[in-house]
């Protein structure tokens, strides 16, 4: 932790690489799935886990950022790595670590270190396939060593403008970059800008390619009592009747990504065949996928959501609206300072009577007399509250969603970063 953190990037390969090549290049003992994307990425890469780990496969996941530990971002057979190989594997790679950073101008970086741990604790364990969620960007992010059998774009909207291009076009160009020669792409629906410069990557690499929409697609979907049930057509077939845990149309179009990723995947030899759909059914109906749409409370009604850039936040504000029946709802956030703050809240003014903004535990978090002026812009001066901490603030977010009287109906969302999700459920449910 005392690395340069992850919002402090020198975009560039080389440190990776060369501990990779010192330590025996580990990712490339195991087959892998990368992938990219604005939202989206960690459910999809949960949904891609179980369906892989249900076909009896060893597989390792590395996701981020981290709600509560940061060894949940290094995942094998399905559990976070325990503390004790998570310090081992640290002092393993340290030696070499410190050589690359005896040669550099810039030492390696906390998300750089971690990542060799993850690549080295995935050869060590050993892993059949690894799944492996960018940090940021693509082609420069520290996961890029690894060449993957398969690339998954999820959708690309505009984030991380401070690092990344600030148009569709440019980011969806920094993010085909783990699009490798040989691969298959797995396309979720896209704006046009982001699928016609993906569309150019993969034709000009040779890759193959499968689109959300055409070669695969959410077919149908109901809301179900705790999520929803959807048919999905696949790349070899079509998967009816699935129960899928989690809410909103966003979780559908990712469970459809994810069946898509493993089809792709299959092992030469395996022919056309589709997914067993027993084995879909099963693996897509256990998934999980905490801070995201999650219910931590009830009477009332306490959801967290780690929704942080605009397009999330709209995804997240449709599924309130679709899955709940809140006569009053309202919402405690927590934002951090270098993100589109007024265009994170906007989604959240239709759905929420009033809102209680606050700060979370990270030192990028705008401060709440700041964000306070942010959202009287949005939602007028008489429908935000202040509390400068995070448990007073969903304390006073109860007490005001319960002024309705209509007990049954009222509603609190806490939102707005990946680390106030994460903070609200340490919180909540104590863990």
């Amino acid at each position: 932790m005392a690395r340069a953190g992850e919002s402090l990037i020198d975009p560039t390969l080389d440190r990776i690489s060369a501990l990779m090549d010192l330590l025996g290049e580990p990712q490339r003992s195991y087959r892998a799935i990368h992938l990219t994307g604005t939202n989206g990425k960690t459910s999809t890469a949960r949904m891609i886990d179980a369906l892989l780990r249900e076909r009896h496969l060893r597989v390792g996941r590395y996701t981020s950022p981290h709600l509560k530990s940061m060894r949940e971002r290094i995942v094998i057979d399905g559990e976070p790595i325990s503390e004790e190989r998570f310090v081992e594997t640290y002092v393993d790679i340290l030696p070499y670590v410190e050589m690359v950073d005896a040669d550099s101008d810039v030492p390696m970086s906390f998300f750089e270190v971690l990542t060799a741990m993850a690549y080295a604790a995935f050869a060590d364990a050993p892993v059949d396939v690894a799944v492996i969620e960018v940090g940021m960007g693509g082609r420069w992010d520290a996961t890029n060593v690894v060449d993957a059998d398969v690339a998954v774009v999820t959708p690309i909207g505009i984030d991380h403008t401070q690092f990344l291009p600030d148009t569709v076009e440019g980011i969806a160009e920094e993010k085909s970059g783990i699009i490798k020669p040989g691969s298959i792409a797995v396309l979720a629906q896209q704006p046009l800008a982001a699928a016609e410069v993906l569309m150019r990557r993969v034709s000009e690499i040779g890759a193959r390619v499968a689109r959300e929409g055409l070669e695969f697609g959410v077919v149908h979907r109901d809301i179900a009592v705790g999520g929803q049930q959807v048919a999905l057509k696949g790349l070899r077939g079509g998967y009816d009747g699935v129960f899928l845990p989690l809410f909103g149309a966003h979780q559908a179009g990712n469970a459809a990504v994810a069946v898509a990723a493993v089809e792709a995947f299959a092992a030469p030899g395996e022919g056309d065949d589709q997914l067993d759909p027993a084995l879909v059914g099963t693996a897509l109906g256990g998934v999980a996928s905490p801070g995201r749409m999650e219910v931590v409370r009830r009477s009332p009604t306490v959801l967290v959501d780690a929704a942080h850039n605009p397009a999330g936040m709209a995804a997240a504000a449709a599924t309130v609206e679709e899955a709940f029946t809140f006569s009053r709802l309202v919402g405690v956030v927590a934002i951090m300072a270098d993100k589109d703050v007024a265009g994170i809240l906007e989604p959240l003014e239709p759905l929420l009577a009033e809102v209680v903004v606050t700060r979370n535990s990270s030192q990028r978090s705008m401060g709440p007399e700041e964000l306070k002026e942010v959202a009287e812009e949005v939602f007028g001066p008489d429908r935000v509250h202040l509390a400068p901490r995070l448990d007073d603030a969903i304390d006073q977010a109860v007490t005001l969603a319960e002024e309705s009287g209509e007990f049954g109906g009222a509603g609190v969302l806490i939102t707005g970063s990946v680390v106030t999700a994460g903070d609200a459920a340490h919180l909540m449910k104590g863990e």
